[in-house]
């Protein structure tokens, strides 16, 4: 693991990270497996969708949770697919990808500091 180099608060400050809940997963259609999840980050962003390799998951497990969302990335074109926010999340240590979530829910769309 490398560790990147020091950066200033505004770096990190200029990122609009909020939670919202995935209400529909689907395949994708991209070359490596991936799900399309609609999320909802509530009245004021909307419902937005990512693509993301999630596939530890089943897909009737993914539904309903909240997750954490960078939502000022733009869109990212992906095979056929746009990501329209990226997903947070870290590598178990069996390489599967684990998605970030508040500890308890809270309302769709607060910003995470």
């Amino acid at each position: 693991m490398t560790v990147k180099p020091q950066t200033d608060y505004a770096s990190f400050a200029a990122l609009d990270m909020r939670v919202g809940k995935i209400t529909k997963v689907e395949e994708a259609e991209t070359k490596k497996p991936a799900y399309r999840m609609t999320v909802d980050f509530g009245p004021e962003i909307g419902i937005k969708v990512s693509c993301g390799a999630y596939r530890n998951y089943a897909r009737e497990d993914l539904i309903g949770r909240q997750i954490i969302g960078v939502i000022n990335l733009g869109s990212r074109k992906m095979g056929p697919e746009v990501s329209e926010f990226l997903m947070l999340g870290v590598p178990s240590a069996a390489g599967e990808t684990i998605h970030l979530m508040p500890e308890k829910n809270v309302p769709l769309g607060v910003e995470v500091f």
